[in-house]
């Protein structure tokens, strides 16, 4: 999404368009808080701004919000399209409209983009009031309690005590499980899909790999390229790359991409030879045309650290006691990031604590992406489950 987009949404009003089960044309909006944020690494941001969407409307109980938590590379733009740029559409789209698993017929939907992010919240590209420069490198490092922490700030704002049900995908599932410990009264449903109590060192490792990607880029310049008025580009497309395999199952790509080759014959040379080649270098350029890359290694950071059981000798059933919600947890079958096995780990310790939850391990071919796409199964899951919360 373009930057000066997101800088100019201040508008509130949702435009009705034609197509059908569509949230229409929708704008972002601000919010902006100015009571400092302690940071659970012992800093704090003195001030700070959210960019968030929402679709619905709040009923008069206001007993019916939905907040949507994005994964690493996600923003505020869950649903709908901006009428400058009709293309443009929400990352969550398939699932979250009129008539869709996440009804905005029924619910009130908000969508946020995380503190240090790179669509308009408060991040590494906001200027610091201390010096009127970017931050750049300067940004402290945020964790998933403290993103928590910022979005009931803006749960406060919206007039929103608890939510109906907080949701979110990967990274976004880790928020929606953190939720119901940081603030048990103030959400009544967990909806923790594709996602883990914590990481695995593997996962570690390929986190750590991407960071080294884009910090011995030599544009880099320590975090602070921006008033070099350079960008890391070659770091950042090569940690898309990476983490661009771990998403998709071996099995999509072979359906996908399998040895086809780019031009019918081996070129016997660096360049792309096959199909698999010419996609990857396409996701990097794509990304790195638009991500931040402090952005990145704060989020990958920030993946690498959240262990709610860290303070409780690893014992995730001891710290999820604190938790009173209701849960929704899914798993799918090829994802090799976040295996199902992880789904169960955060299932067994809620059921340890007598809290209900539903279970899914959905059979899907695309690996962790799936949560993603629309697979009529998953989807009739989720509507399933959020219709019991709207009755």
């Amino acid at each position: 999404m373009a930057a000066d987009r997101v800088f100019s949404a201040l508008g509130t009003d949702t435009i009705t368009m034609s197509q059908e089960n569509s949230v229409g044309f929708v704008t972002p909006q601000r919010a902006y808080f100015n009571e400092p944020l302690k940071l659970k690494s012992g800093a704090e941001l003195p001030r700070f701004e959210l960019v968030f969407e929402t679709y619905g409307t709040l009923n008069s109980e206001r007993s019916n919000a939905v907040l949507v938590c994005h994964a690493l590379s996600g923003s505020h733009h869950v649903a709908g399209r901006y009428a400058d740029d009709p293309e443009n559409v929400g990352w969550w789209n398939n699932l979250v409209g009129p008539g869709k698993a996440l009804d905005t017929r029924k619910f009130f939907v908000v969508g946020v983009n995380n503190l240090g992010g790179c669509y308009g919240s408060t991040g590494p590209l906001s200027l610091n009031p201390e010096t009127g420069k970017r931050y750049g490198a300067a940004f402290p490092l945020v964790t998933v309690e403290d993103w928590v922490a910022a979005q009931a700030r803006l749960a406060d704002h919206l007039g929103v005590r608890t939510w109906a049900a907080v949701i979110g995908g990967s990274l976004g599932g880790m928020q929606a499980l953190e939720w119901s410990l940081q603030f048990p009264d103030r959400i009544r449903h967990a909806m923790v899909i594709a996602s883990a109590p914590k990481l695995s060192a593997q996962n570690i490792a390929f986190n750590e790999v991407a960071r080294q990607a884009i910090i011995s880029d030599p544009d880099f310049h320590g975090g602070d390229y921006a008033e070099h008025g350079v960008v890391p580009t070659r770091g950042l497309r090569l940690a898309r790359m990476i983490g661009h395999i771990t998403y998709l199952s071996d099995t999509q790509m072979a359906e996908k991409f399998g040895r086809q080759l780019r031009h019918g014959e081996h070129k016997f040379s660096y360049e792309v030879d096959f199909e698999i080649e010419s996609y990857l270098r396409y996701q990097g350029d794509k990304f790195a045309a638009f991500f931040d890359a402090n952005t990145y290694l704060m989020t990958t950071k920030a993946l690498d650290y959240f262990d709610p059981a860290y303070d409780f000798d690893g014992n995730l059933a001891a710290a999820l006691a604190r938790a009173k919600a209701s849960f929704f947890v899914a798993g799918f079958s090829t994802d090799w990031r976040f295996a199902p096995a992880r789904s169960r780990e955060i299932v067994f310790a809620l059921l340890h604590n007598r809290l209900h939850v539903v279970y899914a391990e959905i059979d899907c071919s695309a690996g962790h992406d799936s949560f993603l796409l629309d697979d009529a199964h998953y989807h009739a899951l989720l509507r399933a489950y959020l219709e019991n919360i709207a009755t």
